[in-house]
């Protein structure tokens, strides 16, 4: 299949907002998404982005996306956390995944970060075996914690 990667820009928001809405409801929680179109729009494409995100392109139809922003860990520095991965299910097992996710390895590579990170729900086996084929540690006995304001 024939596909592009390539960074997100504004006229990308509202197939954006698409897929995490998508994502939401494949993660059982659809009523959590809050943030629209306009939050979206302000917060990662303004004079001082706070996130950056790659989308995937086929035929004109966005199908997927990455969107990550950097984290900074007291141990390691500049981390990039890979807030989401997502392609549209019917678009699923074409490496539209893995080359979203190779883009967010290069990004972090090119930027000298020091890690990646990111999260994974524990019934997400497909996912988890993806991530594992990188090599990448799933760790134990950290358990999320969060305040909505």
């Amino acid at each position: 299949m024939s596909f592009h990667i390539r960074p997100s820009v504004p006229a990308d928001v509202a197939a954006m907002m698409q897929l995490i809405h998508e994502l939401a409801v494949f993660e059982k929680a659809p009523n959590e998404v809050v943030a629209n179109a306009e939050t979206l729009l302000q917060s990662g494409f303004q004079e001082h982005p706070l996130f950056v995100a790659w989308v995937a392109e086929k035929d004109g139809l966005i199908v997927g996306m990455a969107l990550c922003y950097i984290r900074y860990s007291t141990w390691k520095g500049p981390v990039l956390y890979l807030e989401d991965l997502i392609v549209t299910e019917s678009f699923r097992s074409n490496g539209i995944g893995k080359a979203l996710f190779e883009k967010c390895i290069a990004h972090a590579k090119h930027n000298n970060y020091r890690r990646m990170v990111w999260q994974v729900l524990d019934w997400n086996t497909p996912a988890i075996d993806f991530y594992k084929g990188y090599g990448a540690q799933i760790e134990d006995g950290w358990l999320n914690a969060s305040i909505d304001f």
